[in-house]
């Protein structure tokens, strides 16, 4: 049985619509016959929210509390999904990065992931379970929580991906797939079938916003297969390998 991950954006998890649409699109896949872990972004503009909560109290926040404040955003989603899961019939659990062991090193708010322990997710994969993780998220070896920086998620769905031996780690969000161009701003832009780590790397130095640069550094890294598409429909999107 193969084993994807997927990793959802903040847009596609925006409200409690969104969050069941995701979860019926997550069945969907289980019943291909695939084991899945998904990774989650907080709703909408939560980090966002919660950095303004932080600078109206202190304008110069501790980072350890900082990262303890913004970590709550994907740990909201994550149950929230979980449930949503349980709602249509499905085994899932929900972990936080924590939980699972996501080991980081102590630079809070641009943390980098030292090496994740799967034991407790390939346990409730073997019990047919949709394994749910929160992303941007982890924790130094004395157990304060840490983040990953901006865009983390996509860092934790890479990593967990080269750490289970995944065929496969989608990155779903509001858009599509890697165009040769902004379609909001080039019209005639064309959306790329494939693309490799390389020119990934490069397009995503330079400023692109379809996947974080360190997770398309680490796919290449570990061979990771990575599918960039949409969340709001089933269209094929742009393979990076």
């Amino acid at each position: 049985m193969s084993l994807v991950v997927q990793k959802y954006g903040g847009s596609s998890l925006s409200c409690p619509e969104r969050i069941k649409a995701i979860a019926e699109r997550i069945v969907g896949v289980k019943k291909k016959g695939k084991k899945v872990v998904a990774v989650v972004s907080a709703m909408g503009d939560t980090t966002d929210k919660l950095l303004n909560l932080a600078h109206q109290v202190n304008p110069y926040p501790p980072k350890r509390e900082l990262d303890l404040l913004l970590s709550s955003g994907e740990m909201v989603s994550c149950a929230l999904l979980t449930m949503a899961l349980h709602g249509l019939g499905e085994s899932a659990i929900a972990f936080s990065g924590p939980q699972v062991r996501i080991i980081t090193d102590e630079a809070h708010t641009r943390a980098r992931i030292q090496k994740i322990e799967t034991r407790r997710i390939l346990e409730e994969l073997k019990k047919g379970k949709i394994v749910v993780v929160a992303g941007y998220q982890g924790a130094t070896l004395k157990n304060d929580i840490t983040t990953l920086g901006r865009g983390g998620s996509d860092i934790t769905a890479v990593a967990l991906a080269a750490a289970l031996k995944a065929d496969l780690c989608e990155i779903c969000s509001d858009v599509e797939g890697v165009y040769t161009a902004d379609p909001q701003i080039v019209p005639q832009a064309r959306k790329l079938p494939r693309i490799s780590y390389e020119e990934m790397l490069e397009l995503a130095s330079g400023g692109a916003q379809v996947i974080h640069l360190r997770a398309v550094e680490i796919a290449k890294k570990y061979g990771v297969r990575l599918h960039t598409r949409s969340s709001f429909n089933q269209k094929e999107g742009t393979i990076i390998d």
